[in-house]
């Protein structure tokens, strides 16, 4: 794999932890690897992974570290039975980079599922999608998630993953604190013509508890609105943990 990369090509890393199970959306509780890159262009109020770019909050120089894509294609080698999940932050922010570059020349090779987590504002570049076997989890933001429209909604960006989305390159997960986020979520669905089948709704919650009753407030009219609901298990497994 090294051959692959460029020598001095390094990502900016959270954490990477694993094997693990995936606990949201279409491939929940399926045996996974975890890369989390550090920066985003959001900030939302609920945001389980705050050390990934609050800098007032925490000190990023410490959280985040450069890791040469070598040693993470090395480390993803030794797991071949679980799927990569590349989240963050936001990790497209790194799309143009040599680093970015190099990863997917190796994930390129793959025969393994590979998922992005994104929050759908930056459209894929060609080099992302040319991963065969890779999968875009969108999450767009709602209105719980205090951030502007202008911001959290981009048109263009959204009808692209909307489009791959149609051609089972995508999934739509919206984060939902209660039911009145499912008119919005509704309008979305319309207004980008998503696929029934791609759109997952998820509960708000950082502990157990919270997240059952957010579910079980959400179940019946996600069903009757031909959506799918996801939990969140490593929510309901580990709440609070870090590197589950």
């Amino acid at each position: 794999m090294s051959a692959l990369v460029l020598p001095d090509a390094g990502l900016p890393v959270a954490e990477t932890f694993g094997p693990t199970i995936q606990g949201e959306g279409p491939t929940a509780g399926q045996r996974a690897l975890f890369l989390r890159l550090g920066g985003c262009n959001l900030a939302c109020d609920w945001c389980d992974t705050p050390y990934t770019w609050d800098g007032k909050r925490y000190d990023l120089r410490k959280e985040i570290g450069r890791v040469p894509v070598v040693e993470l294609a090395e480390w993803a080698a030794g797991h071949p039975h679980a799927i990569i999940v590349i989240t963050g932050g936001e990790p497209l922010l790194h799309q143009r980079t040599d680093a970015w570059r190099s990863l997917m020349a190796v994930l390129r090779y793959t025969t393994r599922r590979v998922e992005i987590e994104t929050n759908g504002t930056l459209a894929p570049q060609p080099v992302s999608l040319g991963v065969p076997r890779l999968t875009f989890n969108v999450s767009a933001k709602l209105a719980n998630s205090n951030m502007p429209e202008e911001r959290r909604i981009k048109s263009d960006t959204l009808e692209v993953f909307a489009d791959l989305a149609h051609r089972g390159r995508a999934r739509f997960k919206f984060v939902a604190a209660g039911p009145d986020d499912l008119e919005e979520i509704a309008a979305l669905v319309e207004r980008f013509r998503l696929p029934p089948h791609a759109t997952w709704v998820m509960p708000e919650g950082t502990t157990a508890e919270r997240t059952i009753e957010v579910a079980r407030a959400l179940a019946d009219d996600v069903i009757a609105r031909n959506w799918n609901l996801t939990m969140r298990q490593h929510v309901l497994l580990w709440p609070g943990e870090r590197n589950r």
